[in-house]
Order: structure tokens, then sequence, then C-alpha cells
């Protein structure tokens, strides 16, 4: 246990999972779209969805969306802010999400040229965990700079990027591979250790069978 455990987040109140979570899930949305978010469909589940507006989670997550901290005083007014940057959103509750994280947000994004969905929940003191990203399961906790690729499922693709990291010195803190179908599309998650160098997306993107790649800093 650290301090951020005793005391919580720095954060725009009144909830750490409620606001500060939400938000946070938001910007992790934001990250893996990989632009500025232009339309945004959001669900909210059971717990999330009950206590939603009273806790400000409605704001905390477009907040998030717009790349705010969960200490941005912009919380408050984020769906005005939300209006003049031009994202369009739409806001739905789902008091009933079985098999659900009771804080779960489920996100459906579209930028200029990219589009996913995500899933995600807030587990309690600002923590987060992504869920799901565009149909592959995953455990995403965005405490560490992280890559994600989609490739194809092949023999050599997890070796190729792996090998690449180790001759940059950068330890893996966590991984994990899901498909949705043996020989089609794959989806992997990397968390480091170290800061990812700036050309590593396009290394990595440069790949055969590699269609997507995406990077970010915790």
């Amino acid at each position: 246990m650290d301090i951020f455990d005793i005391i919580g987040p720095v954060m725009i109140g009144p909830s750490s999972s409620h606001t500060a979570g939400a938000v946070r899930l938001g910007n992790l949305a934001r990250s893996i779209l990989g632009e500025e978010p232009k339309k945004a469909k959001i669900t909210l589940f059971n717990s999330f969805a009950k206590t939603g507006r009273g806790h400000g989670t409605d704001k905390a997550v477009i907040a998030g969306l717009l790349g705010f901290m969960p200490d941005d005083e912009r919380i408050k007014t984020a769906f005005e802010e939300a209006h003049e940057r031009g994202l369009q959103y739409q806001l739905f509750a789902e008091e009933s999400g079985e098999g659900l994280h009771p804080n779960t947000v489920s996100f459906e994004l579209e930028g200029a040229t990219k589009k996913t969905q995500v899933t995600g929940c807030s587990i309690g003191g600002g923590r987060v965990k992504v869920t799901a990203i565009d149909g592959f399961e995953v455990e995403l906790s965005g405490d560490y700079p992280t890559i994600i690729t989609v490739h194809k499922d092949r023999p050599g693709i997890v070796a190729l990027v792996t090998a690449l990291l180790a001759e940059r010195g950068i330890n893996i803190a966590q991984m994990r591979v899901s498909r949705k179908k043996k020989g089609q599309e794959a989806l992997m998650m990397i968390e480091s250790d170290e800061k990812l160098p700036g050309e590593i997306k396009e290394v990595l993107g440069n790949i055969k069978d590699i269609y997507r790649v995406i990077t970010f800093s915790e």
C-alpha cells in the first residue's frame, strides 16, 4: 500500500470512483482512438448509471474525452467545453448490465479518420481498467507507458515486437494477446517500465501484418 491508496488521487470531486475514475477512462478511450474525438456514444452501466449525474460521472467521461485531467476545474463545465470543441456526444444509462463491474462505461468514438469501441470500469481510488478494445478482451490499467497493436494472428509477430523492445532496453511490465479467431486479427497490449522512444510507433508499424499501432504514456 502507498500514500495514493490511503488518501486517493488529486481530483475534482465528489467521488474518486465515479468522478476521477470516469475522467481517466475517458482519457484512455481518447488515447486509444489516437486523435481528437468528433463523435461519441457513451453508455454508463449499473452504479455509474444510477448515480452518475449526482456524482458528475456524465461530465467526467466527457472531460476525459476532451483530454482533461482528474484535477481540472473544467470538468464542471465539460458539456459547454464539448460544445465549443465541436464534440458531438450521446449519453445513455443502462442500470442492469449483467456480468459487468458496477462502475462500467462503454465508448463508441469517431475521429476525423479513425473509429474505436472501448469498454472499461472504475475499480476504486481513481484506478481504472479497460476491459475491451474493438471487441478484443484486454486488461489495461493506464498506469504504464503502453503499446497496442492490431495485427494478423500468425507466428513471429509477438517475437518481432518483443525483440525490438529488448533492443531498445524496454522492459515489459505486463503483456496480453487476444484474438477473435485463429489466423485472423489479434490484439497485443504491452505495458512497459520505461518511457517509449518516439520512433517506436513507426518502427512497429513497418512490420508486415501489423495493421495498427497505438502508443501512449501513463
